[in-house]
């Protein structure tokens, strides 16, 4: 395949405008992806391990994906749309002062990795934000999926769509106001400066899985409608998973690093007389963690957590 080709795919394009437009949509959306196809694969091909625990495990991994997206799309839309209209019109809704602190030297705002940190801050923030609240409707999904998937109790329903025109749109003005208002603030102006060289987007998306995953222990031990002897191997199984995800991302992150600045210089060179060029490096840096965390939580690490926590219930360690 020609390499060229690769950098001004369109379709690549369309995926990291999605990435950089709707962080945390485009992180919840890939791990709807794997969560409900090659995770639940990865679980049941786990050997020597009990059958009705690779099952749990399984029915938590579509549960979460499932709350995770839809919580996720009802949560993110009207904070993109926000977002967008920052983007679009800074001067509108960002003082002088702010746009100047933020652009810090470079030829615009678009360019500036404080801005960018500063709008990531809370999109991806949402993530975070409602990482409890998933963690609750995981819980209490994972029963009634349990009964639909493993005992042949299927209801049809009929697809039903649902619009969202005009219910973001209402509140995105008095959003993009009030994101404004927290962006010209001494406090986030400082934190863009501090923190826009780090590695923010894996940072905040470590820290909501680890809430998440503690949340989600927890809402699990108190649960009455989910078995008592699961319970244990489902709690290990969420602790392990996370755990090693969180170690292993940054390692491959690591690995990676130069790679994907190659990419981005190819990437840049290919590109480098389209307008939205700085919204496609964007979409790398945010695609990348997302993608990297995504394939060791959803396919590498669901061998080895199952097994493992399937062990620690039995004390076969």
């Amino acid at each position: 395949m020609n390499v060229q080709a690769i950098y001004n795919s369109k379709i690549l394009k369309k995926g990291l405008e999605f990435a950089a437009r709707k962080n945390a949509l485009f992180v919840a959306s890939a791990s709807l992806v794997m969560s409900t196809v090659a995770r639940p694969v990865a679980i049941m091909a786990t050997p020597d391990t009990d059958i009705e625990n690779k099952r749990y495990a399984c029915a938590k991994s579509i549960a979460s994906s499932a709350a995770g997206y839809l919580i996720m799309l009802a949560a993110s839309l009207p904070v993109s749309k926000a977002i967008e209209n920052i983007n679009k019109k800074p001067s509108k809704y960002l003082s002088e002062n702010t746009r100047q602190f933020l652009k810090t030297g470079e030829k615009s705002l678009s360019k500036s990795k404080r801005f960018a940190f500063a709008t990531q801050l809370f999109d991806l923030g949402l993530g975070f934000i409602i990482a409890v609240p998933k963690s609750l409707m995981t819980c209490a999904l994972i029963p009634p999926l349990m009964s639909k998937m493993f005992t042949g109790k299927q209801k049809k329903q009929k697809e039903k769509n649902i619009s969202f025109t005009g219910v973001y749109d209402k509140g995105a003005e008095k959003l993009s106001k009030g994101i404004g208002k927290l962006i010209n603030t001494n406090f986030v102006k400082k934190m863009s400066k501090k923190y826009c060289n780090t590695n923010f987007e894996q940072h905040i998306m470590s820290l909501t899985d680890a809430v998440a995953t503690g949340a989600f222990i927890s809402f699990v031990s108190k649960d009455n409608k989910i078995e008592q002897d699961r319970k244990k191997a489902l709690m290990y199984n969420a602790g392990i998973s996370t755990g090693l995800c969180i170690a292993g991302g940054y390692g491959l992150n690591s690995i990676l690093k130069k790679p994907t600045e190659r990419f981005i210089e190819n990437f840049r060179k290919a590109n480098k007389n389209s307008p939205k060029l700085e919204e496609y490096i964007k979409g790398i840096r945010i695609a990348k963690p997302a993608l990297i965390l995504g394939s060791i939580y959803y396919i590498l690490i669901p061998l080895i957590s199952t097994f493992v926590s399937d062990k620690l219930d039995k004390k076969q360690f």
